[in-house]
């Protein structure tokens, strides 16, 4: 809508703001109108409209099978248009149009801005399936023919009232239509059914509905006034109820076709269910942070007697072993503490991957620095607990060989994600500056226990590549190359 608008009309950008909100809003003008509706904009040279967006609605049978957005009409081919845009009244004169031999009964309705009318809501109907209309439907095309008003006198939408409607109660969910003083006149029976979940025992029609909402919500002290106004649709509002018996949600929408509220719709939708899955995935979340926050405390532990069992050992390899189980075990307990702050099983690995830096560093028989650059971005906890072990033996592995004590040097971690949306990939790349690899090196081969763990997990768990060969000038280079899930 906003490349149309843009190109063929000469709306501001405060004009276009004000038909997204309107946008946002008519499915519910649609479904109540049992009606397509297409917004047409006249074109800059006033010679054409342009359809800028189009509705199709739920409780019946669409007039236009093809998508209209886009197509341009004269001025003068559909005359109920040019009334509406020059008068600024709803048109309905005419009989039904034929379309692919269906019948179609065609209304316009001016969309009108602070005392302008920006352009015409084309509604549509198909009459192919009229019949005799129950209440219900009266009560719909009522409240479709109050809405049409005040869309035509620029009280709807409501300013600064963006309405989520994926989220929001919809006609088809339950409809309650009240009058000025807040007296249920109809009920939808989806509405109703609605009521008796959260706890009523009776009809709803006569009632005052706020004061029964109120009595349905549990409450301790006096009655909850903000909730009696809200559910009386004195303001557009939307709120939950929670009763003994369920959860509904409301949405409260004043009618004013004349300027002066006649009474209000309220959209209920009964969300029990929905909010008892919410419920138990929150408690499943926080049981598995509360896993991850345990699995990292008792690697700590672990840890922790690894570290007094080397300081007791005599022997200095033994000792050196001990240590270097203790960075793969606090590699590890460093992914499961990201995981435990986390409401899902991805993290952040570049605050894991600075953590393992520091710790290795701590190793360094030197005056080494360790930097990292590029952004490994968001991973999946199955990539990120091997990737955190790999990354600690590397870098352990270069800052045991590649530099004697009291050697300077750097070591350079690198991170770039590539590859198509449906294969990302991984490329990681660490870069030392010590004294290289012996002649003859084969890292395929070599029997140093670190290298095993990191063949064997990037190959075989991560399923991608390893490779260890001369730097570009002097030092060694690994390389690693991982498939990741592509991130959101």
């Amino acid at each position: 809508m906003n490349d149309l608008v843009r190109q063929h009309t000469a709306l501001s950008e405060s004009d276009l703001e004000w038909l997204h909100l309107l946008v946002s809003e008519w499915q519910l003008l649609s479904d109540l109108s049992f009606a397509d509706l297409v917004l047409w904009v006249p074109t800059l040279d006033g010679t054409r409209y342009v359809s800028v967006a189009q509705m199709r609605p739920n409780t019946g049978p669409t007039s236009y099978h093809d998508d209209m957005v886009g197509h341009l009409v004269p001025r003068g081919r559909r005359p109920l248009l040019d009334a509406a845009l020059d008068e600024g009244r709803i048109v309905r004169e005419g009989d039904p149009e034929w379309r692919e031999e269906v019948p179609v009964r065609v209304e316009s309705i001016p969309v009108r801005r602070e005392g302008r009318v920006l352009g015409v809501i084309g509604r549509n109907t198909n009459l192919l399936t009229v019949r005799t209309p129950s209440r219900l439907e009266l009560t719909y095309l009522q409240s479709a023919s109050d809405l049409a008003q005040m869309i035509a006198a620029g009280s709807f939408p409501f300013p600064g009232q963006q309405v989520d409607m994926d989220a929001s109660p919809r006609v088809g969910d339950g409809l309650i239509r009240l009058d000025a003083d807040g007296i249920v006149q109809y009920a939808s029976p989806n509405a109703l059914s609605a009521y008796h979940r959260l706890g009523l025992a009776s009809d709803l029609v006569g009632h005052h509905l706020g004061q029964a909402t109120a009595e349905l919500a549990p409450s301790r002290g006096p009655v909850d006034e903000a909730l009696v106004k809200l559910a009386s649709g004195y303001a557009p509002r939307e709120t939950e109820v929670e009763g003994s018996g369920g959860v509904i949600q409301l949405r409260a929408i004043p009618l004013k076709p004349k300027g002066t509220r006649i009474g209000s719709l309220v959209l209920c939708r009964d969300v029990t269910e929905l909010r008892r899955r919410e419920r138990e995935l929150i408690t499943k979340d926080a049981t598995i942070r509360e896993i991850h926050h345990r699995v990292k405390n008792n690697l700590q532990t672990v840890a922790a007697l690894l570290r007094l069992q080397s300081r007791r050992m005599d022997s200095d390899q033994g000792r050196e072993a001990l240590n270097e189980a203790v960075r793969r075990v606090g590699s590890i307990a460093i992914v499961h503490e990201t995981l435990s702050q986390n409401l899902d099983e991805r993290v952040e690995f570049d605050e894991i991957a600075d953590r393992v830096l520091a710790m290795v560093a701590e190793i360094s028989p030197g005056k080494v620095t360790c930097r990292r650059t590029g952004r490994f971005g968001i991973l999946d906890a199955e990539v990120a607990t091997p990737l955190s072990m790999v990354l600690t033996e590397v870098l352990q592995n270069a800052l045991e060989h590649a530099f004697a004590p009291g050697d300077e040097g750097t070591v350079e971690v690198s991170a770039v994600r590539g590859g198509t949306s449906a294969e990302a990939r991984l490329l990681i790349t660490v870069l030392d500056d010590g004294c290289g690899l012996p002649e003859g090196f084969d890292p395929k081969k070599a029997g140093n226990l670190g290298l095993q763990i990191v063949r064997t997990l990037v190959e075989g768990e991560l399923g991608g590549t390893f490779d260890m060969v001369r730097g570009p000038e002097r030092g060694t280079r690994v390389v690693l190359d991982i498939p990741v899930r592509p991130q959101k």
